[in-house]
């Protein structure tokens, strides 16, 4: 009982309907558990982390999970919490994306108990017929009780027919697998309505609706998501991954534990008694959380090496032991020439060098204004100390850092070489 009371509180917003839930558990028959991933990004990242491990939970429990690939509906979009009509991607950036979510996925859940099921064995073969058919089971008034639908509508934004279909289609894929209980956060309860009350039309048992809370991305404010570049991706390098975590205003430290760890709630709840009673700096366990979350996906040896390479390089300021080695030579012309030994990088810029030029010919910054910018703003030190706009003369060793974690080493090329 005190597993099923974690299941039904820990990382949890709401259950629909929780009564109905606890009896279809207490059956003990084997329940069948959707969750839907539109491939619209190529990475899954922390947020989407957050209902796997609870669906990777429930299959501890012998329940079977069915993973929909929502190859079909991404092509749409899901317009969910946005304020305009989303471009519909082509079934071969869909089809990328998918593949590389297919690789993640089992970073979570166990592929052995887990059915994944391609939306596109059921939606493709929908002719003009099946889609009419399935717009008169609802209203538009219905649609437009969707928050961001009706947000747009009072605003006078544009809103595509096709994105009116999205909640109708994945309702569907409920149907479709006789679902017992959908999975998703909180942002898709409309999405999960939809599903409970097409069921109940086609004669099935309404399935039971698991929301969990949107996790905050690391800039603490807009839920985490790849086109706000607030994410950390499962798939990134362990040292970009850990810094990330590190980066984290302190106020989501607990929620992070709660929602994408599995740390007991024992030990989360003596967490937040410290950090509320300012008994443990809250850089400390910033650490342990980070560590934590690297372990998770890349081993508990990558998450050492990963914190033993922020202490030296952040905190105690001192040169990564490993960096991006650029080769340089000075041309007839004076022009100073980059390179790198793999050949990903041939160019060059004019002397006398500025800092602006030099950051965006070696790709630290995606253009010259970019480069103003950060030099502007003191994110960029050359051998450890704060640039100019001024020219700046380069030399053998010199050491450039923009931000907090990118580094590069210029060597220069000797004659011959």
């Amino acid at each position: 009982m005190a597993i099923q009371d974690s299941l039904l509180r820990r990382s949890v917003a709401e259950i629909i309907v929780e009564e109905e839930l606890t009896r279809l558990l207490e059956r003990g028959k084997p329940l069948r558990l959707k969750q839907g991933f539109d491939p619209s990004c190529p990475d899954i990242h922390l947020g989407h982390v957050v209902g796997l491990k609870k669906l990777r939970q429930f299959q501890e429990m012998g329940h079977q999970v069915i993973l929909i690939v929502g190859d079909w509906t991404a092509q749409i979009g899901d317009p969910s919490g946005e304020s305009y009509t989303r471009r519909m991607l082509s079934a071969a950036e869909v089809s990328a994306n998918a593949e590389t979510y297919m690789k993640q996925f089992f970073k979570v859940v166990d592929k052995a108990k887990t059915e994944v099921r391609w939306q596109s064995e059921w939606l493709a073969k929908f002719n003009l017929t099946d889609i009419i058919e399935l717009t008169t089971k609802f209203t538009v008034a219905q649609l437009l009780a969707r928050e961001d639908f009706n947000r747009r509508y009072v605003a006078g934004r544009p809103i595509g027919l096709v994105e009116l279909l999205y909640p109708l289609l994945q309702a569907y894929d409920s149907v479709e697998i006789c679902a017992d209980v959908e999975f998703g956060g909180i942002d898709q309860k409309f999405n999960c309505l939809m599903g409970r009350e097409l069921q109940k039309i086609a004669g099935q048992p309404p399935q039971q609706i698991f929301l969990v809370p949107l996790l905050l991305g690391i800039d603490g404010s807009q839920k985490m998501s790849k086109s706000l570049d607030n994410y950390i991706g499962i798939s990134e390098p362990p040292r970009e991954m850990y810094g990330k975590v590190m980066s984290i205003p302190d106020h989501l430290i607990l929620d992070y534990f709660e929602l994408v760890t599995d740390v007991p709630d024992k030990e989360l709840e003596e967490l937040r008694d410290e950090l509320h009673s300012q008994a443990v700096n809250p850089m400390i366990v910033k650490e342990h959380l980070a560590y934590e979350i690297v372990a998770e996906f890349c081993g508990s040896q990558a998450a050492q090496d990963a914190s033993e390479h922020f202490s030296r390089v952040f905190q105690r300021r001192e040169v990564p032991e490993e960096i991006l080695p650029i080769l340089f030579r000075v041309t007839k012309t004076g022009a100073i020439h980059f390179s790198t030994s793999d050949g990903s990088l041939d160019t060059q810029v004019s002397s006398p060098p500025y800092p602006a030029d030099i950051l965006h010919a070696l790709g630290l910054a995606k253009s010259r204004s970019e480069a103003r910018r950060l030099i502007s703003q003191g994110a960029v030190e050359f051998d450890g100390k704060r640039v100019a706009q001024a020219h700046c003369p380069i030399h053998n060793g010199m050491v450039i850092k923009v931000g907090k974690r990118r580094f590069v080493k210029l060597i220069e090329k000797q004659e011959g070489e």
